[in-house]
C-alpha cells in the first residue's frame, strides 16, 4: 500500500497538472466547452496508453542496456532534481511555447510531451526496474495519478477562476519541493546500494 501512494504521488507530481493547466487551456481555447472535454479524454487515453506501454517494456530496456539497481536509482534522482528545479524556477519561454493550433490537436502536444512526456517515461522505466516484482502496484498507481490529472485538467476553467494563475503557479511551486525530496531520497538510496556493494 505504501508503495502505491509514494509511486502515486511520485507520478502525480512529474506529470504535473497544475503546471499544465494554463497550456491546456490556451492550446484548447477557440473549442467550446464539449469539444475541449472530448479532445481532452481522447488525448489523455492516448497518453495513458502510451505510459503504460513504457512501464511493460521498461524492464526489458534496461536489462538490455545492462543497467544495474544503484545507477537506475542516481540517474533517477537526478533527472527528477531537474525537473523539481523547473518546477520551482520555471522559465518564461516555456509559458510562449503552447501556440493556438489552426486545427484540433492529436497526440502532440496535449498527449505528448505535456502529459506522457520524457520524464513521465523515463520514470515509469525506472519504476518498472525498481519494483518489477511488483508490476500490479505500478499500474494501480499510474491510473490513480492518470485519473487525477484527468479529472484537474477537466475542471481547469473551475481551478483558474477559483484559485487564479497566482495561486497554481504557488502550489506548482511547492509541489517542485516536494519533488526534490523524492528526488534527493531516491539518489541516496542508489548511493547506499552502490557503497553495500
Amino acid at each position: 500500500m505504501q508503495t502505491i501512494i509514494s509511486t502515486t504521488i511520485l507520478l502525480l507530481l512529474i506529470m504535473d497538472p497544475l503546471g499544465n493547466l494554463p497550456v491546456f487551456m490556451t492550446i484548447l481555447k477557440n473549442f467550446n466547452s464539449q469539444q475541449r472535454r472530448l479532445i481532452l479524454i481522447r488525448e489523455m487515453g492516448i497518453a495513458l496508453f502510451i505510459m503504460i506501454l513504457f512501464l511493460f517494456s521498461g524492464e526489458n530496456i534496461l536489462k538490455f542496456l545492462n543497467l544495474k539497481t544503484e545507477t537506475v536509482s542516481i540517474s533517477g534522482g537526478i533527472i527528477l532534481f531537474f525537473i523539481a528545479i523547473k518546477m520551482i524556477f520555471p522559465n518564461n519561454e516555456d509559458e510562449n511555447h503552447a501556440r493556438l493550433p489552426h486545427e484540433e490537436p492529436f497526440l502532440v502536444p496535449l498527449a505528448v510531451p505535456l502529459v506522457a512526456g520524457p520524464s513521465v517515461l523515463a520514470t515509469l522505466m525506472l519504476l518498472s526496474h525498481q519494483y518489477s516484482q511488483h508490476i500490479n502496484y505500478l499500474i494501480v498507481s499510474l491510473c490513480i495519478a492518470w485519473s487525477i490529472t484527468l479529472i484537474i485538467l477537466l475542471m481547469s476553467d473551475a481551478f483558474l477562476n477559483i484559485f487564479g494563475k497566482k495561486v497554481v503557479n504557488v502550489l506548482e511551486r511547492l509541489m517542485g519541493l516536494i519533488l526534490i525530496m523524492l528526488s534527493t531520497q531516491m539518489f541516496l538510496n542508489g548511493i547506499k546500494i552502490w557503497l553495500n556493494n
